[in-house]
């Protein structure tokens, strides 16, 4: 009788790891600011099993919405995961892609403790493939990191009307670019092997004069001069050198200071931030990835309904592809992020 029952458990175990479907489950609890977002964006990932919302990481186990800032609390999302079809890896991926993680306490237009970014993690191996995660990505980063890797304690469920919020209100509040979950992590790596640069001389003969200075000699344009400045079809906007696509005109808005604006780029992946002390104050400069090409700077002044950012090119570093044009110019699986 002993051993039947050491062998039930043993099966129970095994099931629990692997279900009879062949689904090898894993979790992980990531904070991301409000968790609508981070939930709406990871429900749609294949190999996401199971998503629920609620609070992380604080110093009591018992807590609320309106006792987040007194108890310390993250607003989390839990992540079942199926590591045959998704890796930890790609989840970490795709959540670097939907935060700033140098932002401290703050995630788009929420401000405060509760909405600090964290991975919290239930088991060693999966604790350490987020540290190594963490110290690969901070060689793309002129700052430092903000995000929390540290192991899960005091996870209490959020209420019933956070659960599945976009999805019971899909015109809900959200700080993440939802659509950008149907673009492939594969196609974004792909994409930034294949954008080069030309070599200078031939920068030369293919840009204008204005062109190459921006991009190839740190200049800027003057203000209300690009022919981008208040132009608004739709359309996405790529690095002039390389054809890097980098933004959408969805995010595009009147900032008023002369420049094209944009509350955020395509995808990080094609973006890199350097600081700037150029002018004697510091600033955060906005390059392409592969090409390498100056594109303009980064402010925390923009839309607080649009994420809170102003991302201020020179319009003589970008090249519009109009939404009719862009499937023949080979950005077709863009064109969801610009409808």
């Amino acid at each position: 009788m002993k051993i039947l029952i050491k062998l039930m458990m043993f099966f129970a175990i095994c099931l629990n790891a692997q279900n009879l479907k062949g689904e090898k489950m894993n979790e992980i609890y990531l904070a991301g600011g409000c968790f609508w977002g981070v939930e709406g964006y990871f429900k749609q990932l294949d190999g996401v099993i199971e998503t629920n919302v609620g609070y992380a990481n604080g110093s009591s186990n018992k807590t609320s919405y309106y006792e987040l800032k007194f108890t310390n609390h993250a607003e989390a999302m839990h992540l079942k995961y199926d590591e045959s079809k998704i890796t930890l890896n790609e989840i970490l991926e795709h959540f670097f892609r939907i935060i700033d993680p140098t932002s401290v306490n703050k995630q788009g237009n929420d401000v405060g403790k509760q909405y600090r970014s964290g991975i919290y993690y239930t088991d060693d191996e999966s604790g350490n493939i987020a540290k190594e995660f963490i110290k690969e990505k901070q060689k793309e980063f002129t700052k430092k990191i903000a995000v929390e890797v540290e192991p899960l304690k005091n996870y209490i469920l959020a209420e019933e009307y956070h659960q599945n919020y976009l999805g019971k209100n899909p015109n809900g509040y959200c700080h993440v670019d939802l659509s950008l979950a149907k673009v492939p992590l594969e196609k974004t790596k792909k994409e930034n092997k294949k954008f080069k640069a030309p070599p200078k001389e031939e920068l030369k003969q293919k840009l204008d004069p204005l062109a190459y200075a921006v991009t190839q000699k740190d200049k800027t344009e003057r203000p209300f001069s690009s022919k981008y400045d208040k132009f608004y079809e739709k359309g996405i906007y790529v690095d002039v050198v390389s054809g890097e696509p980098l933004f959408s005109s969805t995010d595009k808005f009147n900032s008023g200071s002369g420049w094209p604006s944009f509350s955020k780029p395509i995808s990080k992946d094609f973006v890199k931030e350097k600081t700037d002390y150029s002018i004697g104050m510091k600033r955060v400069e906005i390059r392409s990835t592969n090409a390498n090409s100056h594109l303009g700077h980064v402010f925390n002044d923009g839309p607080k309904e649009k994420g809170g950012m102003r991302y201020c090119i020179n319009g003589a570093a970008l090249k519009f592809i109009p939404l009719e044009d862009m499937e023949k110019e080979g950005y077709g699986d863009y064109i969801e992020l610009v409808k």
